[in-house]
């Protein structure tokens, strides 16, 4: 169907490693809802849900294309493509520490404490990133794709499994903060030992301006994308209160957690293929991530009336529609990552950023009308607006009538 091709595969053996860490990841994840669901009420997943809110972000800022310029990086700039590199990570995260610790501070000074506090306690997590961004973009620009995804994934499992034990002694709130931190150093000892890597005092870091040339509209879409999946959850708590977001919460995890688990897992893999000039087609990589991910996700759509009863308990069995139907914008998800990767490797990242807007403003601003429906009204907006909005972008972008972007890779 696809045509012969002899990159395709290792595409997919990366996909496949990526596909399964995140599978994983997520059905551990899936436990934790689980446990959760039994031994916390909804007003303290809420609570939990809030905080997760504001640190998601935040530390969205950390997805900047300082990584990506280093992966796309010709071998000949390569050192100073990484000192200056290292030096940003450490002023993004540092700056992203502090203020992350003063917004928890706002939120206790404005008497709501469980919640800064517990974002206080996730800005932790910021300061053990920078020592290891560095050997991760190196380790995928050199094909450790497979590497990369079993670590990540190890540190999310066990932040999982941390967790379960938490809740089993210690219900709280804090079960779903705590392991974000602990388990940190877990992803920075794997990463240095995958990719060593140091910087050298005698190599002169590149100029800045390529990075923010670049790294700009990046982190405005990876700012406009964590408020698109994030921003929704605190006007919710606002409008129907922390027991509210508790449900809207556990329904978006029970629903979205495992189907767009393939949907990160084929954005992190397709860009560096892009970038390697893959012959696969991206309008083929396209589809074939679509048709990959389709019957997953149509049978998790129909089997959630008996999943989520079974799993979450009959108390959660009212969020089951709404399961069902989050499902099912994994699918244009998927597209989308494809066009958005192939913007980014023609050097047009502001177009997703345009397109990341407005899907970002409109979900907002319909969130309003549609609490007044509850959360299956929330969900079925969320859901129409996100398909109509990315599957219209993916085609204007991947199959123009007339091209009005040169969308060739940049050399």
């Amino acid at each position: 169907m696809f045509g012969r091709n002899q990159k395709s595969p290792a595409f997919l053996s990366h996909l496949m490693a990526y596909g399964a860490s995140e599978v994983v990841s997520k059905l551990s994840r899936l436990f934790v809802v689980i446990m959760v669901a039994r031994h916390l009420g909804a007003e303290q997943i809420g609570l939990a849900a809030a905080a997760l809110a504001v640190c998601d972000i935040l530390k969205s800022l950390t997805e900047n294309g300082i990584g990506q310029k280093i992966i796309a990086a010709p071998e000949g700039d390569l050192p100073q493509v990484t000192a200056r590199a290292h030096r940003l990570f450490w002023q993004v995260n540092l700056t992203l520490f502090l203020v992350q610790t003063l917004i928890g501070g706002l939120f206790v000074y404005f008497e709501n404490p469980i919640v800064g506090m517990l974002i206080a306690l996730t800005a932790v997590e910021l300061l053990f990133m920078p020592a290891g961004l560095v050997q991760a973009a190196l380790a995928m620009r050199e094909g450790k794709l497979s590497q990369t995804a079993a670590i990540a994934g190890a540190q999310i499992c066990s932040a999982n499994l941390l967790s379960v034990g938490l809740v089993l002694i210690a219900p709280s709130p804090l079960v779903l903060v705590l392991p974000r931190v602990l388990t940190a150093p877990i992803w920075l000892i794997a990463m240095r030992r995958l990719r060593p890597w140091s910087p050298h005092r005698s190599v002169t870091p590149a100029p800045v301006h390529d990075f923010l040339t670049f790294g700009l509209p990046v982190i405005g879409i990876s700012l406009v994308n964590a408020l698109r999946l994030h921003a929704d959850k605190l006007v919710i708590g606002a409008l129907l209160g922390a027991e509210g977001l508790g449900g809207y919460f556990m329904a978006f995890n029970a629903g979205l957690s495992i189907a767009t688990s393939y949907v990160a897992a084929f954005d992190k893999v397709i860009f560096p293929h892009l970038c390697k000039g893959t012959s696969m087609d991206v309008r083929r990589l396209a589809l074939l991530g679509v048709a990959m991910i389709a019957p997953l996700v149509l049978m998790q759509s129909l089997l959630a009336p008996i999943y989520v009863p079974l799993l979450l308990g009959e108390a959660w069995s009212y969020i089951t529609p709404v399961v069902s139907l989050l499902c099912l914008t994994a699918l244009p998800l998927t597209l989308w990552s494809a066009a958005a990767a192939q913007l980014r490797v023609a050097g047009h990242p502001e177009v997703e950023l345009v397109v990341t807007i407005t899907l970002t403003a409109v979900l907002l601003l319909s969130a309003f009308p549609a609490a007044a429906w509850g959360l299956m009204g929330l969900a079925t907006v969320h859901v129409v607006v996100v398909t109509l909005t990315l599957c219209l972008a993916s085609y204007r972008v991947l199959w123009p009538a007339r091209p009005s972007l040169d969308l060739k890779p940049e050399v």
